[in-house]
């Protein structure tokens, strides 16, 4: 299995690779967002094509994403998470018509410097008295919209807020330490159905497992491909974007975040994504500070 990531060498200078097993080849690439300027054809014969290696212990895995990348996501595509939209909202049917209708639910999620990777907190809203975080699986696309790879998203978001009012959807989603993608993407063309693929997430508090969900990504109410076209509607992606598929794994209303909480979240095929909780925007810059 091999996975392309974005690190920082001993020196401290950040490139793009291939990862295989416990090394590292560098790609003939300037940055991610230089790798998602091209076509996924061009992207599979540099990664075919990739420099000498170097052990993965020399080198720090980084966020997947950089320069105007953007993430988006989507919501409602599973019945898990209509469900859970109508139990926390005061207003049910607008989730119920999403759901069904042609249309999904998009909505901006984070710019590429604010998000975080495997090890790095994420965090509960300070306003917020009810905050989830939503395993999805990612589709990492390129400028012109093809799938180059997939990684594990957690779509960290404050139920108490957005159920208030759907209209505070962006407040309850887009925050310091909201974001978090897996450092490791999983080249396209090695997934040979990303339809098939078994999803995991527990939340782990004092070392004990309080919750534990899994799903399966063919449980989808949309095709990925439909996600993509809407995505791509009259905007432009110049350095590629994420765009996370939606969660079907929803801890209950009473089985909120805690800070100190680790949230651990697994896609087969693709790979994990393991996040300690914190409280608010200032400890995440903390904590991100002191790495």
């Amino acid at each position: 299995m091999s996975h392309l990531v974005r690190f920082a060498g001993a020196t401290g200078h950040v490139r793009v690779g291939l990862l295989t097993g416990d090394r590292v080849r560098p790609l003939a690439a300037e940055s991610m967002s230089d790798l998602l300027r091209r076509p996924v054809a061009e992207i599979r014969e540099l990664a075919e094509a990739a420099g000498e290696p170097v052990s993965v212990a020399e080198t720090r895995l980084l966020p997947p994403v950089d320069g105007r990348t953007e993430v988006w996501a989507a919501g409602v595509t599973y019945l898990r998470s209509e469900e859970a939209r109508r139990e926390e909202s005061t207003d049910e049917d607008v989730y119920a018509r999403v759901y069904r209708a042609k249309r999904p639910e998009l909505f901006f999620k984070s710019a590429a410097w604010r998000v975080v990777t495997d090890g790095e907190p994420i965090a509960v809203r300070a306003d917020s008295a009810n905050n989830v975080p939503e395993p999805e699986l990612g589709l990492l696309l390129t400028a012109g919209g093809e799938v180059a790879g997939y990684v594990v998203v957690d779509d960290v978001s404050s139920r108490s807020i957005e159920g208030e009012n759907p209209l505070y959807l962006p407040q309850a989603k887009i925050y310091t330490g909201s974001c978090a993608i897996s450092a490791r993407v999983r080249p396209a063309w090695e997934v040979p159905d990303p339809l098939s693929l078994g999803l995991r997430m527990r939340i782990l508090r004092e070392g004990q497992e309080v919750f534990a969900g899994s799903a399966t990504t063919s449980q989808l109410n949309r095709r990925p491909a439909d996600l993509v076209e809407y995505l791509l509607r009259d905007n432009d992606f110049p350095d590629g974007a994420v765009l996370s598929t939606g969660t079907s794994v929803v801890p209950g209303l009473d089985q909120g975040l805690r800070p100190g909480d680790v949230v651990e979240i697994e896609i087969d095929e693709v790979g994990s994504l393991r996040s300690p909780v914190v409280h608010g925007a200032d400890e995440v810059r903390r904590v991100l500070a002191a790495r």
